[in-house]
């Protein structure tokens, strides 16, 4: 009957392990995968690698310069050597971690019979007007003309001239080293119109150390793809004034043409407002000698907050607003006026704020008080008033005077009051700024992604970053060939894909759980499921391995007959007998002391002693 029960418990043994692995097969097999794969962040992949690479991205600004020799500018014998090209490349010094160089690339030919023509006229507006029509440079592209040492098309006391296109004039010289020293003044020349280490330094001023540039290097504007113009007129006592001007008739004639110039670096819009009752925060200085008003210099950062606070233009724009305030002080502090750093008063009764505006203080003429009875009426000249205004834009955006040669003649912008090359620059300007932005922003996002491994990165995002850094190659390869235009449109588009990666929604990490969350949420879960599985295998495995181990091997030994000449087994086969006996005679003591071990003791003499009877006595 034994063995039936032994055999089914034995296979209730089997069942349980065959149990515990099927169970344990299902958890690591299919349940574990599927739990990390229904729990893991999606993070579509990134180039890191060329990122990275972009910090150590060396820029090579090219600009073509095309030089034009006519007859009797340089010897013969150097005319005839041309046309041929010389290269000259130097490295902009700035603290920051992408190289810079500016390449000027030459081109040495003679001059055409037109332009032979054009610059044996008798003025320069001519000459220009007639070297102008048959041709169309490209952007960023110069021309110089190398005129005769002795020609009357400059002022003898001049050695070179910039035009408001992108032409220059430069006198030449008889000397045996005539090429050298033109050389240099056409690289004078186009330095000035082109590339400054000033120029660069203000695109960059953002990514430079602090102690490398002044405060007055980071005025220009940020580069963007628009920007909002707000012209408001404050009249804070119009009970005493009445003020009327034509914003307008003013945008049209004067704002308009010089936004149409500027429209290549972005888009612009125009607005304007009237306030009323709208005072400065800071209260005017009476000067009894002038018997005006007056602000000081120190006191004119304290004037535009509480202003713009009125204004309101820029809480819902998505671009740089730009504020140009034309104040009417009330009658209580007529006239009034601002005053420099050394008290002297300002010529144009105005000052600008950096990346804000301007402001300019309009006086009204005393006279105007006799004549008629409050309110007076007062008429805006807006062409003074344009004039300081479109002064304040050219700083705002950073087209400053340029640093001229010595002894060059510049004949200043046109109607429109901006050079086709001073867009140029500006065009230089912006498209080193945004790669230097990209290239920040492309570096900030693959840092914040590789150290929070939590954070969704969807394939929009990683296809913004693609195309990022495919446009920030674009731009360097088109900025070392010379293609200022499509390396300016590269330069717009790797900041607008960088930035819409950098500022998705979809990478706000406290959206998701981060890792000791997780587990702490799923181990309670988890936890009693596996520890009866973890257990069931380690049982298995003891007991399995216990199985494995192979059992000694016992011999059986054949009795043989032991010579009765060995006395020392015949002795010790008497000392085994004689403590038998003891054995079995004190089995009625260890019955009386345990019951229990007496009768295991009793049968087990008995036959201890049966078997040793057996036994030959010679054992």
């Amino acid at each position: 009957m034994a063995a039936p029960g032994a055999a089914a418990t034995d296979l209730e043994v089997v069942r349980g392990k065959r149990a515990a692995l099927f169970f344990a097969a299902v958890a690591i097999v299919l349940g574990l995968p599927l739990w990390w794969k229904t729990t893991e962040t999606y993070r579509a992949p990134l180039p890191y690698s060329e990122i990275s690479g972009l910090n150590a991205l060396q820029l090579r600004l090219m600009v073509p310069v095309t030089v034009v020799f006519t007859r009797e500018s340089v010897p013969s014998d150097d005319q005839e050597k041309l046309p041929f090209t010389v290269v000259h490349e130097r490295e902009i010094p700035l603290k920051y971690k992408m190289k810079i160089k500016c390449r000027f690339q030459k081109a040495y030919r003679r001059a055409l019979d037109h332009e032979e023509e054009a610059l044996s006229l008798g003025s320069m507006q001519e000459a220009e007007t007639m070297l102008a029509e048959p041709q169309e440079q490209a952007e960023g592209s110069l021309t110089v003309y190398v005129i005769p040492e002795h020609s009357s098309l400059l002022p003898q006391d001049m050695m070179s001239y910039i035009g408001p296109e992108r032409t220059a004039v430069v006198r030449g010289i008889m000397h045996r080293e005539a090429f050298n020293i033109v050389g240099r003044r056409v690289i004078q020349v186009a330095q000035a119109m082109s590339l400054t280490e000033d120029v660069l330094a203000a695109a960059l001023a953002d990514h430079l150390p602090e102690d490398k540039w002044s405060s007055d290097k980071r005025r220009p504007l940020k580069s963007s793809l628009g920007y909002e113009i707000t012209f408001s007129l404050l009249n804070p006592d119009p009970k005493s004034h009445d003020v009327h001007w034509d914003i307008e008739g003013a945008v049209r004639r004067y704002v308009q043409p010089f936004l149409s110039a500027l429209s290549a670096a972005g888009n612009f819009s125009v607005d304007s407002q009237i306030l009323y009752y709208a005072v400065l925060g800071v209260n005017p200085r009476f000067d009894p000698a002038s018997s005006s008003y007056y602000l000081a210099a120190h006191s004119l950062p304290h004037v535009i907050n509480p202003v713009e606070s009125r204004l309101g233009s820029s809480a819902a724009s998505l671009y740089p607003v730009l504020n140009f305030l034309l104040y009417v002080p009330e009658l209580a502090h007529s006239p009034l006026y601002i005053q420099d750093k050394d008290g002297a008063p300002v010529a144009t009764n105005a000052f600008h704020s950096p990346r804000w505006g301007g402001i300019m203080v309009y006086n009204v003429d005393p006279k105007a008080y006799n004549a008629s009875k409050l309110p007076v009426r007062v008429e805006v000249d807006m062409e003074q008033v344009m004039e300081v205004f479109l002064a304040q834009l050219r700083l705002l955006f950073g087209i400053a005077q340029p640093q001229l040669p010595v002894k060059c003649l510049f004949s200043g912008p046109k109607s429109e009051g901006l050079t086709t090359w001073e867009l140029d620059r500006l065009l230089w300007a912006r498209s080193v700024e945004n790669l230097a932005t990209a290239t920040t922003t492309l570096t900030s996002l693959a840092q914040l992604l590789g150290k929070i491994s939590n954070i969704v990165i969807k394939d929009d995002v990683a296809s913004e970053v693609y195309r990022a850094v495919a446009a920030v190659q674009k731009a360097a390869e088109e900025l070392a060939s010379g293609h200022l235009a499509s390396a300016f449109t590269a330069s717009q588009e790797a900041v607008t894909s960088s930035e819409r990666a950098f500022f998705d929604p979809s990478l706000l990490h406290l959206l998701y759980f981060p890792d000791d969350q997780k587990f702490a949420i799923y181990i309670p879960l988890f936890l009693p499921m596996a520890v009866p599985i973890l257990l069931s295998l380690v049982k298995i495995f003891l007991e399995t391995r216990k199985s494995w181990k192979k059992p000694e091997k016992t011999t059986y030994a054949p009795p043989r007959r032991i010579s009765t000449r060995s006395t020392s087994s015949g002795s010790r086969f008497e000392t085994w007998t004689q403590a038998l006996s003891s054995l079995k005679s004190r089995s009625p003591q260890l019955q009386s002391g345990c019951p229990s071990t007496g009768e295991i003791w009793t049968p087990m003499l008995d036959a201890l002693s049966a078997t040793s009877s057996h036994l030959p006595s010679s054992a």
